[in-house]
């Protein structure tokens, strides 16, 4: 690990993890997914779409998060 990184405070690098994320995700249709990965991707809405749950929302999962802390 870059040293230089380590003498950021922590909420400075959390800001700068989640700008590198951001700009990833802003680029992503640039990322080619390969056979293997669509297939599973696939499988996995299948199985989504077929246990007809909607899943938790955020606020529910944060939540719980915070109960557990």
């Amino acid at each position: 690990m870059n040293s230089n990184l380590r003498q950021l405070p922590i909420d400075e690098r959390i800001r700068l993890v989640e700008d590198l994320w951001d700009s990833i995700a802003i680029d992503q249709a640039a990322i080619a997914l390969s056979s293997e990965q669509m297939a599973e991707l696939d499988l996995r809405i299948e199985a989504y779409e077929a246990d007809g749950q909607i899943g938790r929302t955020a606020g529910q999962v944060i939540a719980e998060l915070r109960k557990r802390l």
